[in-house]
């Protein structure tokens, strides 16, 4: 099978750690390193791809700034430390970027944010956005107010959420090793690199090591994980060494291990939307919106007569056509303000409900329809 190269994809998430950001004996930023990876970021965000990045390193500053002596920390000191490295992260990655002439986008998430549906929707249109207006967002897990028993604790495993959230197509994770050896490097003589993993089973999960760096909280263990939530979403994954300058650059040909998924990610998605959720509505549309859907197009309010049921902003719906069911998706209404607004043109929508909504009752990537 034939090795991707980062030309091949069009949305790409990026996820950077601590150690990789931060020098942990200086206690400083690697300020060369950052450099040359803005150069790659840009490099990617001049030929006109979404770019991302989900960057550790709160923490790791925010230690550095106020002189902590080494060690653990409390989740109480953990969680000061990062109030004040946030600032110095986005600044950070703010000038990196600006001296490309890219705006950066701060985004600070807790587990809550991926794993409920409003406030997914609410994080994945505010990320949205800032890709419209070809920013970068910059996103972070929030560590002032996430505990223990609702953080992620790595940054692998939010980068693979985040990137399922966008429907990205890869997620690169630059780590302290470049890639997957068939054996935890320093514990064997002689390990090698798996350029390709084409199904993580559970031989590719025994070859993970333990976890990393004092300031990494991740491992290969976390990032298999990763691999796991980001492929079976339909998002591809390479783990590439980020302790070279222009990381980025050296992975189309270098030694980097990729995970490949066996769908894309749209077929990926579809597919969750068509049978793994619990179906809380019903739409009923016009002939002409069965025939718009089917070219492809969004299910708008004027082609909407009835709704069904009691669903909240995000909730799986039924569409149904005159002769049956035609298709399955994602409200972008509370069911009180969709029996508001059916039948109506996108431009009554805000004198209706005062508020500017979506235009689209249900978005075409957040819709399935029956044949596929």
């Amino acid at each position: 099978m034939t090795t991707p190269r980062l030309t091949d994809f069009r949305r790409i998430v990026v996820k950077v750690g601590s150690s990789l950001l931060v020098d942990s004996r200086a206690g400083a930023l690697n300020e060369a390193w950052l450099t040359s990876l803005a150069e790659d970021l840009a490099g990617l965000h001049g030929e006109g791809r979404d770019v991302l990045v989900v960057s550790s390193g709160a923490i790791a500053l925010g230690r550095s700034r106020l002189k902590l002596a080494p060690g653990a920390l409390k989740l109480e000191d953990s969680q000061a430390a990062a109030a004040v490295g946030q600032i110095a992260l986005a600044r950070t990655w703010t000038e990196a970027l600006g001296r490309h002439g890219i705006t950066a986008g701060q985004v600070l998430l807790t587990l809550g944010d991926t794993e409920e549906r409003r406030r997914y929707l609410n994080a994945r249109s505010t990320i949205a956005k800032l890709l419209e207006w070809h920013a970068v967002p910059v996103i972070n897990e929030n560590d002032t107010v996430a505990t223990n028993e609702i953080r992620y604790g790595d940054n692998d495993r939010l980068a693979a959420r985040v990137a399922t959230m966008v429907s990205a197509d890869l997620l690169v994770l630059l780590s302290d090793v470049d890639g997957l050896y068939d054996a935890p490097p320093g514990e064997h003589p002689a390990p090698k690199l798996l350029p390709l993993v084409e199904r993580i089973t559970p031989e590719i999960e025994a070859m993970a090591g333990s976890v990393g760096s004092e300031l990494s909280r991740g491992g290969m263990r976390t990032k298999i994980e990763a691999g796991k939530i980001a492929t079976q979403a339909g998002t591809h994954m390479v783990i590439a060494s980020g302790r070279v300058p222009n990381p980025l650059r050296t992975i189309s040909g270098g030694r980097c291990t990729w995970f490949l998924t066996p769908a894309n990610p749209v077929t990926a998605r579809k597919k969750w939307i068509a049978g793994s959720l619990e179906p809380k509505g019903t739409l009923l549309i016009d002939a002409g919106a069965v025939a718009a859907l089917r070219r492809g197009k969004s299910l708008l309010p004027a082609g909407v007569k009835k709704v069904d049921g009691e669903f909240s902003r995000g909730d799986a719906v039924i569409i149904r056509g005159p002769d049956g069911e035609v298709a399955r998706g994602l409200i972008a209404y509370d069911a009180e303000d969709a029996a508001k607004i059916i039948g109506k043109s996108s431009a009554d929508v805000l004198l209706i409900l005062g508020f500017a909504g979506r235009i689209e009752m249900v978005h075409r990537d957040d819709l399935v329809m029956g044949r596929e």
